[in-house]
């Protein structure tokens, strides 16, 4: 698989980025050596090694989902410059 530079604009694009010739040309090469580090990967030879599902061998009790602080949130929104209703007012970035 490689990226060509059809697909780079088209996931450009899609982000909304705004990149010029030269920075396309720059993504299309920097993608197509993680591709190829990528099938790298695939050449080693797993055949005798068990999945792994977790890193941690141990098992991992679980413990209850207790509140141990008293709220914060109006220590949270204190500094906060515009709030309603206990959130954050932000300003709109998507269409």
């Amino acid at each position: 698989m490689s990226i060509d530079h059809e697909t780079v604009v088209k996931v450009a694009r899609l982000a909304r980025i705004k990149l010029d010739e030269k920075d396309i040309l720059a993504y299309e090469e920097r993608l197509n050596r993680i591709l190829d580090w990528i099938s790298m990967l695939e050449e080693v030879d797993t055949q005798n090694v068990e999945p792994m599902f977790s890193v941690h061998l141990d098992h991992m009790p679980q413990v209850d989902d207790i509140v141990t602080e008293p709220s914060v949130v109006a220590a949270v929104l204190a500094n906060a410059p515009e709030k309603e209703l206990d959130m954050y007012v932000v300003p709109k970035v998507v269409g």
